[in-house]
């Protein structure tokens, strides 16, 4: 099959190579003709784990290409994408679908013959039957379709999300449009991923949903984290507890700093501003959105505990800026509010990220950033651990406490345990349990040698 691939972002170019692996051609269109060009050149412009193999090797055998030209692409595609970005709009939240229209009429004035027109991006409900009304207002014959097929992609896991899905969602009522899809997909039906049909509206509930669900998930155990702290028990003993029920399962029960990302905050905000639009208001999601948002700033404040009550003047040294590992990603992380708020208090910040500094430097002011963890630690009075890099997992405690001006770890993943963080002679903070205080003598400073 043929497909036209309108947008050339995260989702339009990880489902770009990965239905081109399957042996579809797949023309991805972006507007940008910078990014056409290098993605022409094989640079990918986001981080995503063996995505630059794929993309490459997708195209050396011809069954990936990019364009800026949209006509050509849609009049010769079977099945259209549109993988546009919907960021929260300005003042009330809601998604912002200028995108998808634009392309929607840009569609409409290319067709020809009969097209299935497909929502990739995350939509509001409601959104496909404006697409389709679009469409016809430009091209009232068009022969076309237009089905709802929501993502469900983890960054950082994405490729393997896609080949190996939970679920396919699809929605559409017109037989023509599940039948052009089943072919879509066909080459999944030897990993049995299960095909969900269901009507447009229904399928652009679902991932507003489910990702609503996580979040609260996220939010949940965030809150019992802080009361196992003030009860004295372990949150990471709690979550297991209770994760071992079938009915509540153990994803997405990891106490830490708030859930970030270019989509829980989102989608949870529209699905708020949906609820409000139709009468239903949605009171729990509210009040995950509004925990999640004080519970990032909170944890600056943790930071200024471990160190007696302030951080004025003194040198925080921060591990991760991404919301999640494996991803260059920092909208809405965890780390913005965090720093944000140390350097409200007077502190000094130096940070490190394996893939993220770049991103962060457009976003964070007055920080300077390392080239490893222990650059990162060297002369700092206190270590945050913000996200669970692998890289940070393993870290060599003893140089570590010998690098640091004060032995503080705030562990905000809880990757550490106490007693062998207590063993090195840390005082330990992390989410969920009590402090630990070191036991050993102090050991005699370092300072690594410049380059």
């Amino acid at each position: 099959m043929r497909v036209a691939m309108i947008g050339a972002g995260y989702v339009g170019l990880v489902s770009g190579a990965c239905f081109a692996a399957f042996g579809h051609y797949v023309t991805c269109v972006d507007k940008d003709p910078d990014k056409i060009e290098a993605l022409r050149r094989g640079v990918i412009p986001i981080y995503e784990p063996g995505l630059s193999d794929l993309v490459a090797a997708n195209m050396h055998e011809g069954r990936l290409s990019f364009t800026t030209e949209i006509a050509a692409s849609v009049q010769e595609a079977d099945v259209v994408m549109i993988a546009v970005g919907t960021p929260s709009r300005r003042g009330d939240g809601h998604a912002d679908l200028n995108y998808v229209f634009a392309a929607a009429r840009e569609i409409a004035r290319a067709l020809t013959g009969f097209t299935v027109v497909v929502t990739k991006s995350t939509v509001p409900v409601g959104t496909g039957d404006e697409v389709e009304r679009v469409i016809r207002q430009v091209q009232p014959n068009a022969d076309v379709v237009v089905v709802s097929n929501p993502e469900f992609l983890r960054e950082g896991a994405a490729i393997q999300d896609f080949k190996h899905p939970d679920r396919i969602v699809i929605g559409s009522d017109d037989e023509r449009g599940r039948e052009v899809m089943a072919e879509l997909y066909r080459p999944l039906y030897l990993n049995a991923a299960p095909i969900l049909h269901t009507n447009r509206r229904t399928a652009e509930l679902i991932k507003y949903t489910a990702n609503a669900f996580l979040a609260t998930k996220i939010t949940f155990i965030n809150e019992v984290a802080d009361l196992c702290e003030k009860v004295g028990a372990d949150v990471k003993d709690v979550a297991r507890g209770i994760g071992l029920d079938n009915r509540i399962g153990s994803k997405f029960l990891h106490a830490g700093p708030g859930f970030g990302g270019s989509c829980f905050p989102k989608d949870a905000l529209a699905l708020i501003k949906t609820g409000q639009d139709y009468d239903s208001p949605l009171r729990i999601v509210e009040t995950v959105v509004a925990v999640n948002d004080v519970r990032k700033r909170a944890m600056a404040r943790k930071v200024a505990a471990a160190l007696g009550g302030s951080v004025r003047g003194k040198l925080i040294a921060i591990l991760g800026l991404t919301f999640k590992p494996n991803t260059d990603d920092v909208r809405e992380a965890p780390s913005i509010a965090v720093i944000t708020a140390l350097q409200d208090m007077g502190a000094r910040v130096r940070a490190y990220d394996p893939a993220g500094m770049e991103q962060a430097k457009k976003v964070l002011e007055g920080i300077d950033y390392a080239v490893g963890p222990y650059e990162c630690a060297e002369d700092a009075d206190a270590l945050v651990i913000v996200t669970e890099w692998e890289q940070f997992r393993a870290l060599d405690l003893k140089l570590l406490r010998r690098l640091m001006a004060q032995p503080v770890v705030v562990d905000l993943r809880k990757i550490y345990r106490s007693e062998e963080m207590a063993r090195h002679g840390f005082v330990y903070v992390s989410v969920g349990a009590a402090a630990e205080q070191p036991q050993p003598a102090a050991s005699p400073r370092l300072r690594i040698p410049a380059t």
